[in-house]
């Protein structure tokens, strides 16, 4: 195989390797991004149960707007949060992409690895039979002239 072939292939599983790494640290990155999400979620409805019955047993003026500021706040980081796993989510798709791009070009270079491999064994075939055909008539020839001279006495 040319060394030029070896050097792209090696090439191609390196930036295949990075572009598996990356997609390892955007998938987790994304996850961590999700359970944040999700936390806050839990904590604002929890927050949001607490205000309701806080409410029910009747709360000051000063509590109510205490309560609805930070639920605003909790819903402000929400959306936020929100905003933060959307584009998460868009990297990873990105990465995933990135990573069957290096994947199907590699995939590339070894296919033409091994056509290059399986001509340079037809070719090295070839003149095996080839030699081995020379080497056939050649005893042939030696055969036959032998059969035309006669034996000297």
């Amino acid at each position: 195989m040319p060394s030029a072939l070896e050097t792209l292939i090696e090439l191609a599983q390196s930036r295949m390797d990075d572009a598996a790494k990356r997609l390892g640290e955007l998938l987790s990155s994304g996850q961590a991004h999700e359970q944040k999400l999700a936390m806050l979620v839990e904590y604002r409805e929890e927050y949001h149960n607490r205000f309701r019955s806080a409410a029910q047993s009747g709360i000051s003026p000063d509590a109510w707007r205490n309560y609805s500021v930070f639920l605003a706040k909790l819903d402000e980081a929400v959306f936020e949060q929100e905003q933060v796993v959307s584009r998460a989510r868009l990297q990873v798709e990105a990465g995933k992409q990135a990573w069957v791009d290096e994947r199907n070009r590699k995939k590339a270079f070894d296919t033409l690895a091994t056509r290059h491999q399986a001509a340079a064994l037809r070719k090295e075939n070839r003149d095996e039979q080839r030699m081995t055909d020379e080497h056939s008539a050649k005893l042939f020839r030696d055969k036959s002239d032998d059969a035309e001279d006669p034996p000297a006495d």
